[in-house]
């Protein structure tokens, strides 16, 4: 008898133990199809993949793959989406690469979804009135140009100033980074330099509802503005660019705020017919495609 070839998940203790339970939705869906498909399943902590066959077929959460055959899963920003992919970095996946059409999408229903889910994930914003300041969240790694970004974060906000020098810019740290004593003298500086800039930490949900539009390198913050109905300026590669401005490119406040993509439309395509949405009906026939596309399974 042939014997079982083995898939390894490699997840964070916490996702290991949930999915050894049976508790959790995605990942033991996941599970279930690789072994309907004659492979065995084994959940491993993520900091044991550096011994692993680099041969292996493995499934690793968030992080590169060290195996040939590797690949990795991700939540798409919010619970229940779901992807799976072989790179890491988001502006790769097979997404970012796909072309978005409205027309192709169902008004009626994208309206359903889009509301759905705005309800569901920010029904304790009140909504107010645009007060027509720029939200600029930040990450990490401020004073960094990385492959992946058109100029630096400090290059962003100063650019943004400069572009904008008669709108409130409000620029936030991200709670969970920490920053440097030189990032933080940065950003101080532009704080002495330009009068209409405010640093504060976190405080997304509301700065979303006030803002006049987004403005970062590729943060969650301005995916969670699509459902605000938010422009957002781009400076970094990322997934959800298709409804976005290249911020590179900006050179008034008009072109932005006359920038009104169908939010409804690019949600419904970029999460219920892009992502796996886990407690969807047809999310173990979406699990399968992505295998079948990379050879796991027929």
């Amino acid at each position: 008898m042939e014997q079982e070839e083995t898939v390894q998940f490699f997840m964070e203790k916490g996702l290991c133990e949930s999915a050894r339970s049976g508790q959790h939705n995605f990942i033991n869906k996941v599970a279930r199809i690789l072994e309907d498909s004659a492979f065995r399943v084994e959940f491993c902590d993520i900091r044991s993949q550096n011994n692993a066959d680099s041969t292996a077929r493995t499934l690793t959460h968030m992080k590169a793959s060290l195996s040939q055959k590797g690949l990795m899963f991700r939540r798409v920003y919010h619970y229940p989406f779901w992807q799976i992919d072989r790179s890491d970095k988001r502006w790769e996946w097979d997404v970012a690469k796909a072309t978005f059409n409205p027309t192709q999408i169902d008004e009626k229903e994208a309206n359903r979804f889009y509301n759905f889910w705005r309800k569901r994930m920010f029904e304790n914003t009140m909504p107010t009135e645009d007060e027509g300041f720029i939200y600029v969240p930040l990450q990490g790694k401020l004073l960094d140009h990385r492959s992946f970004q058109s100029c630096s974060p400090i290059q962003m906000i100063d650019r943004t100033l400069a572009t904008f020098p008669d709108r409130k810019v409000i620029t936030t740290l991200h709670p969970k980074e920490t920053y440097s004593r030189q990032e933080l003298d940065a950003v101080e500086r532009l704080e002495h330099t330009y009068p209409n800039l405010e640093l504060r930490m976190g405080q997304m949900d509301a700065l979303l509802d006030r803002c006049a539009f987004v403005v970062t390198q590729n943060s969650s913050a301005a995916f969670n503005g699509y459902f605000f109905g938010k422009p957002a300026v781009l400076f970094g590669k990322i997934d959800f660019h298709h409804i976005a401005i290249d911020g590179m490119t900006v050179e008034d406040f008009d072109q932005i705020e006359a920038h009104q993509p169908d939010y409804a439309r690019y949600i419904y395509w970029f999460w219920q017919e892009q992502s796996i949405n886990a407690g969807h009906p047809m999310a173990e026939r979406k699990i399968k495609n992505r295998f079948k596309k990379y050879g796991w399974i027929k």
